[in-house]
């Protein structure tokens, strides 16, 4: 603890980094000093508003072909469970 309290602003900056400290009392773990999990973005409705209307709204409707539907099922983007 006593080296801990030294160094502190240096173990704050490695755990900043990304590094997991673990510091011990009487040679026994004591506490955790990691890095905090980042913050969730916001969402912010019509973001994308300034761009313009779409030039092709209507396409976004249209049901893809077997090629593109059977790309986009087996893609990573699916949960293994709703892949084919």
């Amino acid at each position: 603890m006593h080296q801990a309290k030294t160094h502190l602003s240096r173990l704050i900056d490695e755990a900043h980094a990304g590094e997991t400290i673990v510091l011990a009392k009487a040679g026994k773990p004591w506490a955790r000093l990691m890095p905090l999990a980042p913050p969730v973005p916001q969402r912010i409705p019509g973001r994308l508003r300034s761009r313009g209307p779409l030039s092709q709204p209507n396409a976004l409707l249209e049901p893809m072909d077997s090629s593109e539907l059977d790309s986009w099922e087996n893609s990573d983007l699916l949960p293994p469970a709703l892949q084919r």
